[in-house]
């Protein structure tokens, strides 16, 4: 499976007299948040339009808007003329009582209710046409969230090749490191024109080198990075998983940083810092 993106969008619709028009826009979220915005004729398929976004995404917040637009201008209005001699009779009937009664025109008169009435379009044949179209929508939009999720998936690997990288150079170096303290401690003891007691000397450099040890975070860097190759390998909905590791991740680097003694370490453990960094805010945006 493939890493999904939670960032994207899609839109589709259909050139008819009556034209529909469906919008979906996904972002990153914690979990599944819908949003819709419908036409009073479409409301009822609500329901179904969230239970098809629900088995489909599983995190991110996404607004779906469907407009429907009319524009058939060949209806024909028809006239209830029944229903328009009982309004004009009513009318006279009340200008009959008061020579103050501004005189009716013809548009109140057809703006009456029950008067004037339009052919309606079948809402049965708009709900289907509306169904038709968000399943095709939400296909554009999973093929649009695959897409970015691919090309999330090249950074992240490109990004973690390089944290291993780091963490391989200092393992390298660690031999090198331990002999420069060697050396180091033995040039300030000797600094100090006493007797050299090798004793205390082998007590002195245990501990600076267990202060300075960073074998057990080069190991968990080495672990985390295997777990987080084995989840993209794998794929699917693992954003959650993916930011958890980045925080464990830069838990490691942090204190790889703090047990720095040279300016080469330091510097990898910056770089570290920074490769992490990039990839948590990437993660954000995995499903």
């Amino acid at each position: 499976m493939t890493l999904h993106s939670m960032t994207a969008f899609a839109r589709e619709a259909t050139p008819s007299p009556v034209a529909l028009i469906v919008e979906l826009r996904s972002v990153n979220h914690r979990y599944l948040d819908l949003h819709f915005k419908l036409p009073d004729s479409l409301r009822v398929l609500e329901p179904k339009l969230r239970d098809a976004l629900g088995k489909d995404l599983k995190r991110g917040k996404v607004d779906c808007q469907i407009k429907l637009i009319d524009n058939d201008n060949t209806n024909t209005l028809e006239i209830n003329k029944e229903r328009l001699s009982a309004v004009l009779e009513a009318v006279n009937s009340v200008s009959a009582l008061s020579d103050k009664i501004a005189p009716t025109d013809a548009l109140a008169l057809l703006q009456f209710p029950g008067v004037c009435t339009a052919e309606q379009t079948d809402e049965s044949n708009i709900q289907s046409a509306a169904w038709g179209l968000f399943e095709t929508a939400i296909k554009a939009l999973q093929e649009n969230r695959v897409r970015e999720g691919q090309q999330l998936e090249a950074f992240l690997r490109r990004r973690l090749k390089g944290i291993g990288d780091e963490v391989a150079t200092l393992r390298e170096a660690l031999p090198a490191l331990r002999s420069r303290q060697e050396e180091r401690l033995r040039r300030r003891l000797e600094e100090l024109e006493q007797p050299l007691d090798e004793g205390r000397f082998e007590q002195e450099l245990v501990m600076l080198l267990q202060k300075a040890d960073v074998d057990e975070e080069l190991d968990r860097l080495a672990a985390h990075i295997e777990e987080t190759t084995r989840i993209l390998d794998k794929g699917g909905p693992c954003g959650r998983r993916l930011d958890f590791l980045m925080q464990e991740l830069n838990r490691e680097a942090n204190t790889l940083s703090s047990k720095a003694t040279t300016s080469s370490t330091t510097q990898s453990a910056v770089e570290l810092k920074v490769l992490i960094e990039q990839m948590r805010e990437q993660v954000q945006n995995i499903e």
